[in-house]
């Protein structure tokens, strides 16, 4: 265990490519009483990983904060490609400045508004069905709700990504019966049972469940557990 810091700092040090908007606007979010919300530098390195190696070209995220996940995505995006980001408030606008530096803004598309109806709105529209990668990095007592919107959101073969599984480890502590962690619990329980999803929870960070919404001719067929 001893090994273990150092070794997530050399990682960091030498594995983590972020871009120059990206590293100012973490310093900048981690100045905030709130900058410990912001994504891991390595976990939005593996999301941005994962959106280019799918192609992706529409992506949906749950909670911006400060956008520092949402430059990321939106920077591994094609030139063409539109990211729609949902969060209650716009953070003072760091989010958008950045963006505007980065040159990414004509990519990105915020929605003002609490997570659930926004969503809900989106699969009225003509994203259902046609996204291909999802975000979910918001209040951790409705990721139940938000998963299964993000499910019909997502294209087959799409995937979804949900931050702060482990929730501080709290997860694994049967004591602990807070909101959040039963929550959690029953989102990792739900896609377990469900054949037609592939899911791994990868230890990054605070333990990101990543989900692929399996075609129907694959859901049908025997699964690894």
């Amino acid at each position: 265990m001893g090994s273990e810091l150092p070794l997530l700092r050399w990682r960091q040090d030498q594995a983590v490519r972020p871009h120059p908007v990206m590293a100012r606007l973490a310093a900048a979010t981690a100045a905030l009483p709130e900058g410990r919300m912001m994504t891991a530098p390595e976990q939005a390195e593996l999301l941005a990983f994962l959106v280019e190696s799918i192609g992706a070209e529409l992506v949906v995220e749950v909670g911006t904060f400060t956008g520092y996940g949402t430059l990321a995505l939106s920077l591994a995006l094609p030139e063409h490609g539109r990211l729609i980001t949902l969060d209650a408030t716009d953070w003072g606008g760091l989010g958008d400045r950045h963006w505007q530096e980065a040159g990414v803004a004509q990519r990105i598309e915020r929605r003002l508004g609490l997570a659930e109806p926004s969503l809900e709105a989106l699969v009225q529209g003509p994203e259902h069905g046609r996204v291909d990668l999802v975000y979910v990095d918001a209040d951790k007592k409705g990721y139940p709700r938000y998963l299964e919107l993000a499910l019909e959101l997502v294209r087959p073969g799409g995937l979804v990504a949900l931050d702060n599984c482990f929730w501080g480890g709290a997860v694994a502590e049967a004591s602990d019966q807070s909101r959040q962690a039963r929550a959690l619990r029953a989102v990792v329980a739900r896609c377990r049972e469900d054949q037609g999803l592939a899911m791994t929870l990868v230890p990054i960070a605070d333990g990101l469940l990543l989900l692929r919404k399996r075609p129907v001719a694959q859901s049908t067929g025997t699964s690894i557990r």
